[in-house]
């Protein structure tokens, strides 16, 4: 089964999970417009905020277009570069953080493959707004199955793949997020491969979605929790300006 995008699916997504942000954005906003007619404040001022503030509600809506929408990031042809191969002895792994959009392409484009699809979600943990929004209206993979981060249900050296796909970042603690891919590394054989694909804390994406951007990682942040669950070789690409690809194996 595929599950086919709807056009500017990816800006919608952002809309309704992140409503609360444009609600409170407008009233904001409408709030001090009429602060500014009331006391006859200079017009240029106001002019400025409410470009700053359109800037705000907007630009991510445009920058999520642009990658959810138009730069091919789900026919996974970006994979093409890591020689990932197809065989029915070969397990993959696609964990999410309770919003799954990839499951379906991924087994469409590894058909020989087994996949096992995980969802870490902790209610306790991992208290975004946007993510409990995101979880209701998620299309689940058949067989999905609800763990820890501190525990895959799998033995020792069986996997081939893992893809942590703009999950995650749900990971708001570094120390569980290091003892998350140490778990990774214990079910990976000898030359598995982990894929994490995140926007990061940085230049391109603070104009993207300024102050929204923190709710990322930066590149620093990400080698080195890497690096302390274990892995030493991580190589990361761009895909588009706003996304990183970090790839890795024990």
């Amino acid at each position: 089964m595929e599950l086919k995008r709807k056009k500017f699916q990816g800006v919608l997504n952002i809309l309704s999970f992140n409503r609360h942000f444009y609600i409170y954005g407008l009233l904001a906003l409408t709030l001090i417009t009429t602060l500014f007619l009331y006391f006859n404040w200079p017009l240029l001022i106001l002019k400025i905020i409410m470009l700053a503030f359109l800037y705000g509600l907007l630009m991510p809506l445009i920058i999520s277009a642009y990658v959810y929408d138009y730069s091919g990031y789900y026919n996974f042809n970006w994979l093409k570069k890591y020689n990932l191969k197809d065989s029915k002895n070969q397990l993959i792994l696609n964990i999410n953080a309770g919003f799954d959009e990839t499951s379906f392409s991924i087994k469409e484009k590894f058909p020989l493959s087994k996949l096992q699809v995980y969802d870490f979600y902790n209610s306790n943990n991992h208290t975004e707004p946007a993510i409990v929004r995101a979880r209701k209206v998620t299309n689940q993979y058949p067989n999905t199955k609800q763990i820890s981060t501190t525990k895959i249900p799998l033995k020792d050296n069986c996997v081939d793949v893992i893809f942590l796909l703009s999950a995650a970042h749900e990971i708001r603690s570094n120390l569980e997020k290091i003892q998350f891919l140490k778990e990774c590394d214990r079910v990976c054989k000898t030359n598995g491969k982990i894929i994490i694909v995140e926007h990061l804390r940085d230049i391109p994406n603070f104009f993207a979605f300024s102050i929204g951007f923190t709710h990322f990682f930066s590149k620093k942040t990400w080698i080195n929790v890497i690096k302390k669950a274990g892995f030493n070789t991580i190589l990361e690409h761009k895909f588009t300006p706003f996304m990183s690809v970090f790839s890795f194996n024990n």
